[in-house]
């Protein structure tokens, strides 16, 4: 999606050779229009497949699941990090490591949103180390739901979280994958020829 590389390159702060800040358009601040463009493009990837609902983590994944489902036009459901008191009823559940807060948590989603009779797709805005997605994976297998694929706005290439998904024989599909980046440098996998140079206008 050359768009989302285009904004990457220029709003993309990269802290370290693992750590990419995009939250001036993607998961703090919103660019809103280019979220429903997302939601579009997993529609391209993934709409040709029976999928009854779309499945995320709160928080940063929200806009982008439900950009997916409003193009699909199903329900999404998003994963919750901690049960709210209102949350009485049966739960599928799952341990989930978080990267960048370094924290364990566990994730939970109602029985009464999800079940066997159902045809998910996970969307997430990054695929790294795969933890919370592998979360998500064994939820969606607890419920006896069909899991059709994974779509991920950014994926850091060079870490273990594909390869962990698609050993478990898991379509993923993502919208920028970075084969390898530096502060002030970032190498997308599908233009291997190159490295593309981060604008001076990102502060890197």
């Amino acid at each position: 999606m050359k768009v989302l590389q285009e904004r990457i390159r220029q709003e993309g702060l990269i802290l370290s050779d693992t750590v990419l800040k995009v939250d001036s358009f993607l998961n703090h601040q919103v660019d809103t229009e280019l979220a429903l463009q997302i939601g579009q493009e997993f529609k391209k990837l993934f709409g040709h497949q029976p999928i009854t609902k779309v499945i995320t983590i709160e928080a940063s994944g929200i806009q982008f699941a439900m950009a997916t489902a409003i193009a699909l036009g199903v329900p999404f459901i998003y994963a919750k990090k901690k049960k709210a008191v209102t949350l009485s009823e049966a739960v599928y559940s799952a341990p989930v490591h978080s990267f960048t807060r370094q924290e364990d948590y566990l994730v939970s989603v109602s029985q009464k949103y999800l079940g066997p009779d159902d045809k998910v797709l996970i969307v997430d805005d990054f695929l790294a180390t795969g933890a919370a997605l592998v979360g998500l994976v064994d939820i969606v297998k607890e419920s006896g739901a069909d899991l059709l694929g994974v779509g991920c706005v950014i994926e850091k290439s060079f870490q273990e979280g594909r390869s962990l998904l698609e050993n478990r024989g898991i379509k993923v599909h993502a919208l920028a994958r970075i084969a390898s980046m530096s502060p002030g440098e970032i190498h997308f996998i599908d233009n291997e020829s190159s490295l593309e140079k981060i604008k001076e206008s990102a502060g890197c």
